[in-house]
């Protein structure tokens, strides 16, 4: 009885790694928000945010996660944006320190602008977690744009983004 649940967990398991590896989020359409959002943390995603903006698929930026030691105008400098660039759109977080973190920073600059649309721009192998944490934290009525930034993760990374994404909609369902 033990081993055939077992191998059914095992089953079921394995199957929705194969979903979770093989299709990847991918990068959205042109459809413009009220506002981008980027987690730190991954290759190319601040260049996407930055990119976005700049085409004016929104009009505010919020670059969550970023590490308090770093200088509005190191940041400037890294990613070539101009001061006028930075006073009137880019907003960077230094509260976050995780996903959950990322979600909860994203929530509290979302409801202080009434922002109404939202594109998340994240890596492939991060964005279901990060839209569920998202999700979970952000005023109602908020509309999110998953716009994923194409990577090539290893299967040691997708296999703990597959684990970190169970124990978090795990956590939704039985949060005690």
């Amino acid at each position: 009885m033990i081993s055939r649940l077992a191998a059914s967990v095992f089953v079921i398991w394995t199957l929705g790694f194969f979903w979770f590896a093989v299709f990847l989020p991918q990068p959205a359409d042109g459809v413009k928000t009220d506002a981008i959002v980027v987690p730190t943390g991954g290759a190319g995603r601040i260049d996407r945010g930055i990119e976005l903006l700049r085409e004016g698929r929104a009009k505010l930026l919020l670059v969550t996660g970023v590490d308090a030691e770093v200088k509005p105008r190191e940041f400037a400098a890294e990613y070539k944006v101009g001061q006028q660039l930075m006073d009137c759109c880019i907003t960077l977080g230094f509260a976050a320190i995780d996903t959950k973190g990322n979600a909860t920073e994203t929530a509290e600059w979302i409801e202080k602008r009434k922002i109404a649309s939202l594109r998340l721009v994240t890596t492939d192998w991060h964005m279901r977690r990060a839209a569920l944490e998202l999700g979970a934290t952000l005023p109602a009525g908020v509309t999110v744009v998953r716009d994923a930034v194409p990577s090539r993760p290893t299967f040691w990374i997708l296999f703990l983004e597959y684990n970190k994404l169970l124990a978090a909609v795990a956590f939704r369902i039985w949060p005690y």
